[in-house]
């Protein structure tokens, strides 16, 4: 600021601000300001989801309806592919290998359509998990909303597959000998709980992806690897008693949570049924099918939200 005399112009100082002196946040905080893109608190994220569920519901089914879009046989490959997976399964470890046990075609059929589906399940949701972030990049930078609703609707749509697969899985149940009990009850709970572990784990994976695209590459190898390990197409009891494994390693290998989800689901729909070529489940099956839901359920959730101020950027 300056003024002019007949001498020439002369510097007159600007008046001080009545912001001199204060610190960003103290800025803030006279102004109402926010940081933008800020990770709000746990509740209230919690509470921003909830109100985000229509979106999330709408986006999964679309997502579900747009998945098979360009097939022929549209969303009949929903249960085509589990059941193909199943087929080969059958001929390679229920025949050729003799990996089936003791058990009747008539069980060993239904106890592996029933491990195919449940670890699909769990597959489908880590997959689609690893990719919810670094693969809607677009909706991510475009829109605000709770990023924990990517990976949540993804594995809602896997759990909406999953219904339409279990009418087939029924039907066979049935057409093996396996009729309707009280014991079908039971794949409610187990489902459920299978749905808090598998959205927790999606979770963890959504925010491990968004930070190393490459992962998508690697699940594969590491799914294929879990299923071996989680008696999918064979008792996985059987099997370690067969090649004499160290105690330790059995209990690890029964106790892990792919494995633990098939044991209650093969337990509600056949054994439950009266078959007597699987044993009953110990009691403590359904406490592991509960704490891996809360442990993966609850520290996914928190581990996911501890960045979302960092999803869609750099």
């Amino acid at each position: 600021m300056s003024e002019t005399t007949h001498d020439g112009p002369v510097a007159v100082s600007a008046p001080p601000s009545p912001d001199d002196g204060l610190s960003p946040a103290e800025l803030a905080a006279k102004y109402g300001l926010a940081q933008s893109g800020a990770r709000p608190g746990l509740f209230e994220y919690v509470g921003q989801l909830w109100d985000r569920r229509h979106f999330i519901l709408a986006f999964s089914q679309a997502k579900l309806t747009a998945q098979y879009s360009q097939a022929k046989l549209g969303q009949l490959w929903q249960v085509a592919t589990p059941l193909l997976n199943a087929l080969v399964y059958f001929l390679i470890f229920g025949l050729l290998l003799g990996g089936r046990g003791n058990m009747d075609i008539e069980v060993y059929v239904p106890f592996l359509v029933t491990g195919v589906f449940v670890f699909t399940f769990t597959q489908s949701s880590v997959m689609s998990g690893v990719r919810s972030i670094s693969g809607n990049l677009g909706l991510v930078r475009a829109l605000h909303f709770p990023r924990a609703s990517l990976p949540v609707s993804f594995s809602l749509q896997q759990l909406q597959q999953l219904l339409f697969s279990m009418i087939v899985l029924l039907l066979i149940l049935i057409g093996f000998g396996h009729y309707p009990s009280w014991s079908w009850f039971l794949i409610l709970p187990a489902l459920a709980l299978q749905f808090v572990f598998n959205t927790g784990l999606a979770l963890i994976m959504a925010r491990a992806g968004s930070k190393t695209p490459d992962l998508a590459q690697l699940m594969p190898f590491v799914m294929r690897t879990w299923m071996y390990a989680s008696g999918v197409m064979f008792p996985l009891d059987y099997m370690l008693t067969k090649v004499t494994a160290p105690g330790w390693i059995a209990e690890a290998l029964l106790a892990n949570p792919a494995a633990v989800y098939m044991d209650l689901m093969r337990d509600a729909l056949i054994t439950g049924n009266g078959s007597e070529d699987l044993p009953g489940l110990p009691e403590h099956v359904w406490a592991l099918g509960l704490g891996w839901a809360l442990l993966l359920g609850i520290g996914g959730f928190i581990y996911f939200w501890k960045s979302e101020e960092k999803y869609g950027r750099g």
